[in-house]
């Protein structure tokens, strides 16, 4: 199991992503000195002036000169001291801040930097979907930058004006300073066995609320199927039964956090009745320096003292928050294992020719998709994927363009192991069309020019000319400036093919690429995927027989394994898994009545 996240292992992990700021930090310290010397200055003139109010009054008659004098000098510094106090704390906040929000920024951008560099086995293993990744990372940054403005901003001013409080205190009387000094470690420990108790119950809550972000996900994702079957009411009991524990562990938590709120107020309130009485019983034995002025002196300071305090349960809980919430967030940032792995063979010219031999494979979820599969995909050549599904055609696919590594055997392409293959520009070289491909938020021609970001806006009309897209896109008022989310379903896949025509590599994978488009339309796209066939290696995977039956060489998969493999007609002669696959497929498309309707 791994250690937990402590306070020293996230300020190292905090100083890191601080220390490009570190003339803010200074900056910060210096006015951070500079308040907690100000916040003093009411004690101070408090004594002095209650000392020096107390001779005048016992005087024969008021001196009302002196009085005056008096009033003005208090008047003076303390309105001066609020005026220079407002200016240091406003820019030792505005300071503070602002790392605190440049840290933010740079904890966001390195963990989405690095997560980008997974390979793709991270994003499937199970704890890793999209909604608790994204809860991970928001909570993580969110905690961390809280946790850097709790220690530059909060936590700092706070001490460092405690222990100057404190010092005044022994000055003045080593008795009275014992007592404030005595309550800290007490409040301290109080604390600590309060953030122990709490740490599990926070952790739940965490895992509970990424559970929370990746089921309100699902619903969003999955919300035609919920309404087309009318199972809203189901999925509200899911979402309920998710909430309501992550709102028990809540109210427990808080529960125990009022608790120990309340002891540590408690004890607050204890040494501020101990100080006074103590400082009290100090004057009226005419202890040496002991004065009237001396009881509020303390009493001011000790609340300086028990500042912190009062403000400690909460920056404790953000630090708390940051312990848990930053384990996550650090894991993603830190973590090698995940990194995809790449080599650095990167030859001028690719000629498309993969070899499989004796290949196992299984996902992280434990499914073993492969066994022993061995094939040679011919360069300049079209080669099909034939089989039911679930057979593993697209398994074979991802681990060609090294989306995943296999448990064993060996893939080459062009002759070198794949594993030593510099992976960008593999699949620099790779062209990948899947049946469902994503758009992206943002225009028509960015989502084409998606495929080559060194495209011109004529090479982005030319590809959506060749993927018959063109005469749809202008027909939009704003033409390729229109937003891609707007088109339907097979116009958006006409922009990924369009993105590969852009692209124009050597090698071209199509798994199902007209599987969304209707018969026009796919007639249309099979024109241009003929076209850009020429002289490339192709792997497609297909149900349409019209397209496999375009193809070279045909391997046939089930469960897994290749049961047979050929030219479509010899394998088809075979009998077997194709003919029934090819057979099945004429029937469905009623191939028969087809061939009567065309030929009457």
């Amino acid at each position: 199991m791994k250690e937990p996240m402590s306070i020293w292992k996230l300020l190292s992990h905090i100083l890191r992503y601080v220390r490009p700021y570190r003339w803010l930090v200074v900056v910060t310290l210096a006015l951070t000195l500079i308040g907690s010397l100000l916040a003093q200055v009411n004690a101070i003139v408090l004594d002095r002036s209650v000392d020096a109010i107390n001779v005048l009054d016992q005087q024969p008659s008021l001196m009302w000169s002196s009085a005056v004098r008096i009033l003005t000098i208090i008047s003076a510094v303390l309105l001066g001291k609020e005026l220079l106090a407002t200016v240091v704390n406003f820019f030792r906040r505005y300071y503070g801040e602002r790392m605190r929000i440049l840290v933010s920024r740079d904890l966001s951008l390195q963990v989405v930097r690095h997560i980008l560099t997974f390979r793709m086995a991270f994003y499937t293993t199970s704890g890793n979907e999209a909604g608790r990744l994204q809860s991970r990372i928001d909570k993580g940054v969110t905690s961390v930058s809280r946790a850097v403005n709790s220690l530059f901003i909060d936590i700092l001013p706070l001490f460092s004006s405690a222990v100057l409080a404190l010092i005044l205190m022994f000055a003045a009387n080593f008795y009275v300073g014992l007592v404030a000094l005595c309550i800290v470690p007490i409040y301290f420990y109080v604390t600590y066995i309060q953030a122990e108790r709490m740490r599990a119950g926070r952790r739940g809550i965490f895992q509970g609320q990424q559970a929370v972000s990746q089921s309100i996900l699902n619903i969003i994702e999955s919300i035609t199927v919920i309404k087309s079957f009318n199972r809203e009411q189901i999925e509200s009991g899911r979402q309920a039964t998710i909430q309501d524990a992550v709102t028990d562990l809540q109210l427990s938590t808080r529960k125990q956090s009022y608790f120990f709120t309340g002891l540590k107020g408690f004890l607050e309130q204890i040494g501020t009745v101990l100080v006074i009485i103590l400082t009290a019983y100090l004057v009226l034995i005419d202890y040496p320096g002991m004065t009237i002025g001396k009881i509020m002196y303390h009493v001011m300071l000790f609340a300086n003292v028990s500042a912190p305090i009062r403000q400690l349960h909460r920056i404790y809980d953000d630090l708390n928050d940051a312990l848990i919430y930053s384990e996550g967030l650090f894991e993603l940032m830190e973590g090698e294992e995940d990194v995809e792995n790449t080599g650095n063979h990167h030859p001028d010219h690719v000629t498309g020719c993969f070899e499989l031999q004796h290949v196992d494979f299984t996902y992280p979820n434990g499914v073993k998709a492969l066994h022993d599969v061995s094939m040679r995909i011919e360069p300049g050549k079209i080669t099909a994927l034939v089989g039911m599904s679930g057979a593993g055609k697209s398994t074979v696919v991802n681990l060609l363009d090294k989306f995943y590594h296999t448990d064993s055997g060996t893939i080459t392409l062009d002759g070198t192991p794949l594993d030593q293959w510099d992976t960008r520009w593999l699949r620099e070289h790779v062209g990948l069309v899947m049946q469902k491909n994503h758009i992206f938020d943002g225009t028509i021609e960015e989502n084409i020019r998606y495929g080559n970001p060194q495209a011109t806006h004529d090479d982005v009309v030319q590809a959506a000319r060749q993927a018959f897209l063109y005469d749809q896109v202008m027909q939009l008022p704003d033409g390729f400036e229109s937003s891609a989310l707007r088109l339907s379903g097979g116009q958006q896949q006409r922009i990924a093919i369009a993105r590969m025509f852009i692209k124009n590599p050597a090698v071209i994978i199509l798994d199902e690429p007209t599987a969304s488009l209707d018969a026009i339309a796919t007639e249309q796209i099979k024109s241009s995927i003929d076209a850009i066939k020429r002289g490339r290696t192709v792997i497609i995977i297909s149900h349409n027989i019209g397209q496999i039956v375009d193809a070279d060489q045909i391997y046939v998969l089930e469960q897994g394994r290749v049961v047979q493999s050929g030219t479509p007609e010899d394998v088809y002669r075979e009998g077997g898994r194709y003919k029934e696959i090819f057979d099945a497929s004429a029937r469905s498309m009623n191939a028969d009545k087809i061939a009567s309707v065309m030929e009457h």
